[in-house]
């Protein structure tokens, strides 16, 4: 049940960082692996920039911003790629 959690969060996040970044029609598939990579990249970027950085330490909107600035980042680097 947790994986179906999981895959919710990373659609949403997916879809918001799209929205926010000015691109559309994705796709559902490429929502997910937006948002669960930009929850990976998220946190490895918030644990290098303070130390202790845990998700377990801190409650769901703090989770959720950071997995957006994770997608975010994920997403600007995408397009920067693409470009060339």
């Amino acid at each position: 049940m947790q994986i179906l959690g999981w895959i919710v969060f990373g659609a949403f996040i997916g879809w918001l960082a799209s929205m926010i970044m000015g691109r559309r029609g994705s796709g559902c598939m490429v929502n997910i692996a937006l948002g669960l990579g930009g929850a990976v990249v998220g946190g490895a970027v918030f644990s290098l920039l303070g130390p202790g950085f845990d998700y377990d330490q801190h409650n769901f909107l703090v989770s959720t911003i950071v997995a957006l600035i994770g997608a975010v980042i994920v997403l600007a680097i995408g397009n920067a790629v693409m470009r060339r």
